[in-house]
């Protein structure tokens, strides 16, 4: 047995990195301490021509190694800033008790150091790459302690079972004792593992659960070892009808909480948390019952309204399979609001009114709070599909704050600009604070970077009372590992609790076979994070919840659903061809995710981010366009178009005709076109590095590239259908996408060298910090798209018909746009032409018919040209457009504030109502005769009977004190 013990010793495995060595090692907590890191060698994060690199340490016991925290995250202040050794390493030397300000009893329980490395306003940073993007840590001191039994902190054992608690410690004899449930049950003193072998406990005949310390001193520095011997419990016992998995609030009682989890494959559950009886050490009584159906659950009574209640669930399993964890801590999947002891620290939009993360716990934890206020909403009509005008948002990058109140502030900027519909990159938690928000670890919780429920309430209201509908970014395609759903059921062959990040090119997986709503191996060709097993019935009730949620509780109008493509079960990684193809399996699912939305809410927009291409998806956005058009609905698909308004923009051949819904056989006005996303470069970044410079005409010049920005806007919005904007095109922001955040551009594609991106970094706010609508060449683009876009959502014409003159060669700087709608009795036919060559040109307009036609973009009506030929050139300088309509428009500059006069239901049968006060009502038919009329001034939501009208169309002109704007309405 001594021989067994003693060969076990020596492979007890001691950490060291080439990335980072320290001198002396171990580091000693009271002594000199140089680290040197090497910011070349191969991480799962880089750090690339730092101005500075700075250590970003912590120290403490094993349990928490950032006890005592030094650095800034972000600041160029000197604190831990290391010397560059001219070799691409850098150096820093530090005495740990005194750079971190130990107190007596911190340092003789500091085991640990933790380190992350960054550059100077820490948007690069650099990790450990060990099974995961992980800090890396450092034993301190040359005493130190290991558990053999156990070694993920946590026993199972069966009730009545029997169990042996094993350690072993460095540097000579020490002192054992070990406490259980706060009762010291054991002591050995001067105990020596080289001669007994390691120190052991023998529980026998365990029926409670046990909460352990096994405490270790030597020389007057004592190290703790914290872990728990849980017995199998699950008493059996059928719940209530009617309950939901996750909380589960009495709608008559708010002192009861019933909390339920679906964990299939697990033996038992116990309840942790702030609760009364409990304070995170579960007893017997916190076991969690299981009902017939496999589910757990557990009924929490005495709570006091109003109050925030934090839990997690401890996940066990007997047999779980191979480097599976026996017992997992995680958060409900199901969570609405959860605390996080990674982001909560460094998140300057906390709520202050939140309890702090539970001390001594990990991982993310649950809030309940009984007894909450529901928000009182005000109503709202959605814009139609074929008006919206969608304005995609990174709250994270809009404004300086970073924060929802920032959206808040600038309602005005928005209303100026006329939109009707804001996007929002992912706003659901997910990991860490400054995001993108793709790596979603739970889908049902707002991220508190942002701000609080109320916040994005108070938000979605206000937009809402301003015309203006709310859509969200949902990446349900995948989940993040801090996920419960990524937790319980995960490869963990290290036992550190973080699982592997998996690779399918080697057959290694991130998830157990296990697994019930996650794939084992990704089944498509764009793989992000963890993939979702959308034919799994778990997957499928848990985006249904995700979408309950968000419309029942915040009044979502809508989701964009990213990457679309990997709804699909069909494919492997390495078949893109496949991924592409269509798999009627992603059709249903996703159709059937379509119903479900409007069987909540009946004109949710529902927008998929498929991008088809012509080797088969193309046909699957085709159904899903048409899917229950004749009742109004459809889903509605990204159309990216970047590269070809890119090549107009800077001044090369380019078609445009994709842009249109009729270009990929939809029935109806079901494409959201868009010039930019965050995705693609940014138009005006490629315009001023790449465009066409010929002769005097210079397009890399900023202002002559500001000065072209509008024609794409003319030649892009104002196709029928709705269309998207990405923030802040519409003042020309020249910023590239892979722009860090100090300003330097970084992207292999640009600068040839293979140094990573910095696409996903936070980025400068030179759009506010500098005033761009001062500047009268941006604000001529901001202008000019508010122009348009009021064309766009108010003339009834630019519902209609269209054409677009772009072909593909010879040549195509010239494109032209024909909208017509010819039951209209006013405005009905829009020739927009533009010309993106470098010279100006006569461009022959064939206009429909001769006449006068006016110039749209007057907002006085008064300017216009006589058109004797509809073949007589016009002349159109270099990067300008004309758009002229057979009338002028109806809208006047009072117009624009018009928007939000909705007319609703539409269609209706008997009456409309109309959202704002009104002066006078008048009904016309599509030939345009005067129909009905109201007059004498009418209260909002006023209704007005049309019962005794034949089905059809017909044109609602309401006039108020503001001005007059004229509405379609449809009787059937």
């Amino acid at each position: 047995m001594k021989k067994t013990v003693l060969t076990f010793l020596l492979f007890i495995p001691f950490v060291l990195s080439a990335q980072v060595t320290t001198n002396p090692s171990p580091i000693e907590v009271d002594q000199p301490v140089t680290i040197t890191v090497d910011i070349t060698a191969a991480t799962c994060n880089s750090i690339s021509s730092p101005g500075s690199v700075y250590m970003h340490a912590g120290i403490g016991p094993d349990s928490n190694p950032w006890n005592k925290v030094q650095g800034n995250w972000g600041m160029d202040d000197g604190v831990g800033e290391m010397t560059d050794n001219g070799d691409d390493t850098w150096s820093i030397t530090i005495t740990p008790n005194s750079y971190f300000g130990l107190t007596a009893g911190e340092e003789a329980s500091a085991t640990k150091m933790g380190m992350v490395f960054r550059n100077e306003d820490g948007s690069q940073e650099l990790k450990h790459d060990n099974g995961g993007c992980k800090d890396f840590f450092f034993n301190v001191g040359a005493f130190q302690v290991s558990m053999i039994n156990p070694t993920d902190g946590s026993i199972i054992v069966s009730s009545g079972g029997n169990t042996s608690v094993l350690a072993t410690n460095t540097n000579g004899a020490a002192d054992y004792e070990l406490f259980a449930n706060g009762v010291s049950i054991n002591t050995r003193l001067n105990y020596d593992v080289t001669m007994g072998g390691p120190y052991q406990y023998f529980f026998s005949g365990i029926t409670e659960n046990q909460h352990c310390d096994l405490v270790v001193t030597q020389g007057g520095k004592s190290i703790t070892k914290s872990f728990v011997i849980l017995v199998n419990s699950a008493p059996a016992q059928n719940m209530a009808g009617g309950l939901v998995d996750g909380i589960n609030y009495d709608s008559g009682d708010n002192t009861k909480a019933t909390l339920v989890l679906n964990a299939p494959l697990k033996d038992f559950v116990y309840l942790a948390g702030s609760f009364p009886g409990n304070d995170w050490e579960p007893k017997p009584m916190h076991a969690m019952k299981k009902d017939a159906s496999g589910k757990f659950w557990f009924e929490l009574t005495g709570l006091t309204p109003g109050t925030y209640y934090t839990y997690q669930y401890w996940v066990g399993a007997l047999s779980p399979v191979a480097d599976s964890p026996k017992l997992v801590k995680t958060a409900d999947p199901f969570s609405t609001l959860v605390l996080s002891p990674f982001d909560d620290p460094g998140n300057p939009n906390l709520d202050p009114g939140l309890p702090s993360y539970p001390t001594g716990q990990e991982r993310e934890v649950t809030v309940l709070q009984t007894g909450q206020t529901p928000y009182s909403w005000t109503s709202f009509t959605k814009p139609k599909k074929e008006d919206l005008i969608i304005y995609e948002v990174l709250v994270r990058d809009f404004d300086a704050n970073r924060n929802f109140q920032d959206l808040i502030d600038r309602i005005d900027y928005f209303k100026d600009l006329n939109i009707n519909a804001i996007q929002l990159m992912p706003v659901m938690e997910f990991e860490g604070n400054e995001s993108w928000g793709y790596n979603t670890a739970f889908h049902m919780a707002l991220d508190k970077f942002y701000g609080t429920e109320d916040k994005f309430k108070e938000l979605i209201d206000l937009y809402h009372q301003n015309g203006i509908a709310v859509i969200l970014d949902l990446a349900l395609n995948h989940v993040f590992g801090r996920s419960p759903m990524v937790r319980m059921w995960m490869n963990d062959p290290d036992g550190d609790g973080w699982g592997t990040d998996g690779d399918d090119e080697t057959g290694d997986s991130s998830m157990s076979t296990e697994n019930p709503y996650l794939n084992q191996y990704e089944t498509h060709a764009y793989s992000v994070g963890n993939d979702f097993d959308h034919s799994s019935t778990l997957t499928q009730y848990y985006t249904q919840r995700v979408i309950k949620h968000w419309i029942e509780e915040f009044n979502i109008d809508g989701f964009r659903w990213d990457l679309t493509k990997g709804f699909t079960q069909n494919c492997s990684p390495s078949n893109e061809f496949c991924t592409n193809s269509f798999q009627q399996d992603r059709v249903d699912i996703l159709k059937a995710y379509a119903d479900y939305s409007w069987s909540l809410d009946p004109d949710h927009y529902v927008i998929f981010e498929h991008l088809g291409t012509p080797d088969g998806s193309d046909d699957e956005e085709t159904e899903w366009a048409d899917y229950r058009i004749g009742e109004g609905k459809g889903i509605m698909l990204w159309g990216k178009q970047t590269a070809e308004y890119n090549e107009l923009s800077m001044g090369y051949n380019a078609t445009i005709y994709f842009m249109g819904h009729d270009s990929r056989g939809f029935s109806e006005p079901r494409l959201v076109g868009y010039a930019e996303s965050h995705d693609e470069e940014r138009l005006m970044y490629k315009n001023l590095q790449f465009g066409n410079s010929s002769g005097s005409y210079d397009v890399t010049d900023l202002n002559t590239a500001l000065s072209r920005m509008p024609a794409i806007g003319a030649v892009s919005l104002t196709i029928p259908g709705p269309k998207m904007i990405w923030h802040f095109g519409e003042l020309g922001m020249d910023n590239s996408i892979f722009m860090c955040s100090d300003g330097v551009t970084i992207n292999t594609d640009y600068d040839g060298n293979d140094d990573g991106d910095c696409k996903l970094t936070t980025k400068p706010q030179p759009q506010w910090d500098e005033m761009w609508l001062n500047d009268p060449n941006r604000r001529q683009v901001y202008d000019d798209w508010s122009r348009l876009i009021s064309l766009k959502i108010n003339e009834p014409v630019f519902e209609g018909s269209y054409s677009i003159d772009s072909p593909v060669s010879p040549s195509n700087l010239i494109p032209k746009i024909y909208i017509w709608d010819n039951a209209l009795p006013n405005l009905k036919n829009v020739v927009i032409l533009a010309n993106f060559d470098v010279t100006s040109q006569n461009v022959v307009p064939n206009f429909p018919y001769t006449g006068t036609w006016y110039d749209l973009m007057d907002e006085t009506g008064t300017t216009s040209i006589t058109v004797n030929s509809t073949t007589d050139p016009i002349s159109i300088p270099a990067g300008e457009f004309r758009i002229y309509g057979n009338q002028a428009s109806t809208l006047s500059a009072n117009d624009i504030l018009l928007e939000d006069f909705t007319l609703y239901p539409n269609p209706t049968k008997t009456s409309f109502q109309i959202t704002k006060p009104v002066e006078n009502v008048s009904v016309y038919d599509i030939t345009g005769k005067l129909i009905k009329t109201y007059n004498g001034g009418f209260p909002a939501r006023y209704e007005f009977g049309v019962s005794e009208m034949a089905d059809g169309m017909y044109l609602i002109k309401i006039e108020s004190l503001e001005g007059s704007v004229t509405k379609r309405l449809i009787i059937n």
